[in-house]
């Protein structure tokens, strides 16, 4: 089985690596933005987008002329990656089956800055050789296992980094245990289990909510583009990979402990995009409890349960392992003992009361259990649906001799 991970290093860089850096991914903006601008407007003309392989002979074009000559300065297989990541992000966009799929948006300054080498980079101990930069040393925090496919380099809020892409040819792999697990996702509890185990909720934003306003307050009040202003804003940007930084460990850290420790997870199929929707609505029609929403949503996207999900997936299948996912329907209000279903048996956000059998539990445990239920349930209909594929007769015709 060929499997597909990514290492992470910081650069050690100076003054002069820095601004080549910046230099690089601007001219990647530059193309991105340029390109998309030309496809939009052909969108509203009502005109066939162009796509990669007629961009690319824009892109040569481009880079004779005196205007865009500065893109000689960035690799040109970097520029090409933008062109097919953009094509991609077209196709994504027309596609049915992508839940979130969006039109592809024009690139700021600072936001997400990043380049690829998909080729022409060598890595030797605790350097790696970039074209049109050289060689660099990195913080070399473990050893890379694998074939290097391609290389990231990033900007963060503390210097830059980059991501080594690599493929790993292993076998089938067998998980260790054979238990199954249904887990409930909340706001409160971050992740309750069908086996009465929790993992509460780290709330990272909230927890850096307070001195974010302060930091950015600070910003209004500094004019703007002045060297103040800039290393505020960088201050800003800091915050927020704090931010993220402590929420992808702790969500690195539970998926990691249930992906070893269960062979089969069962969690619901959440549209979180829906869930997390504002209830303003509009002038004619205002929403209801518009403040309580806003805080409930604010939660919710804190949580990261998508990221969650991308992770223990991925974890599972390395282990040899599986991710089902269930309807999330009725969960949190049928009882597991009599299987009754009523809104009124969630008495409140921690507490569950069946009105048919009085059972009584945690309502995210109680949640746990169904989903665990409703997943053995879809393991059973598939492993009936294979059966009865394998047992199905052969019709043999009758042959009738002369």
């Amino acid at each position: 089985m060929l499997i597909r991970k990514a290492y992470k290093y910081k650069l050690k860089t100076n003054e002069v690596i820095d601004q080549k850096l910046s230099q690089m991914t601007g001219c990647c903006r530059f193309v991105w933005n340029k390109a998309l601008g030309i496809n939009l407007q052909r969108l509203e003309s009502k005109q066939p987008l162009m796509w990669y392989h007629e961009l690319a002979f824009w892109l040569t074009f481009w880079k004779k002329t005196d205007e865009l000559s500065f893109l000689k300065e960035c690799p040109s297989q970097s520029l090409q990656q933008t062109l097919m990541n953009q094509a991609r992000a077209f196709k994504d966009a027309f596609n049915k089956n992508q839940p979130n799929k969006r039109i592809p948006r024009f690139k700021k300054k600072f936001r997400a800055d990043s380049f690829c080498y998909p080729q022409g980079f060598k890595i030797e101990n605790r350097r790696v050789f970039l074209p049109k930069l050289g060689w660099i040393n990195f913080y070399k925090s473990r050893e890379i296992e694998g074939t290097p496919k391609n290389i990231t380099v990033k900007r963060d809020a503390d210097g830059w980094s980059i991501s080594i892409q690599v493929e790993i040819e292993v076998g089938k792999p067998k998980h260790s245990s054979k238990s199954v697990v249904g887990i409930d996702l909340g706001v409160k509890r971050f992740a309750t289990l069908s086996t009465g185990k929790y993992f509460s909720s780290l709330n990272s934003f909230r927890r850096h909510e307070n001195l974010l306003a302060k930091a950015q307050q600070k910003l209004a009040r500094q004019e703007k583009q002045s060297n103040k202003w800039k290393k505020q804003k960088n201050e800003i940007r800091k915050i927020h990979q704090k931010i993220r930084n402590k929420r992808l460990d702790r969500l690195h850290w539970i998926s990691s402990k249930v992906s070893k420790k269960h062979a089969i997870t069962i969690l619901e199929d959440l549209k979180i995009a829906n869930m997390s929707k504002s209830s303003k609505g509009t002038k004619e029609a205002p929403g209801k409890n518009v403040k309580a929403k806003s805080g409930l949503n604010k939660s919710i996207i804190d949580q990261g349960w998508g990221m969650f999900v991308d992770l223990l997936r991925y974890k599972q299948t390395h282990m040899g392992g599986e991710l089902i996912l269930v309807n999330p329907q009725y969960t949190s209000q049928q009882c597991p003992n009599c299987l009754k279903t009523d809104a009124r048996n969630r008495v409140s956000q921690s507490s569950f009361k069946c009105t048919g059998c009085e059972y009584q539990d945690n309502a995210d445990l109680t949640g746990a259990k169904n989903i665990l239920a409703a997943g053995l349930a879809v393991m059973a209909c598939q492993a009936n649906s294979i059966k009865s594929r394998q047992q199905e007769p052969v019709r043999i015709r009758k042959v009738v001799l002369p």
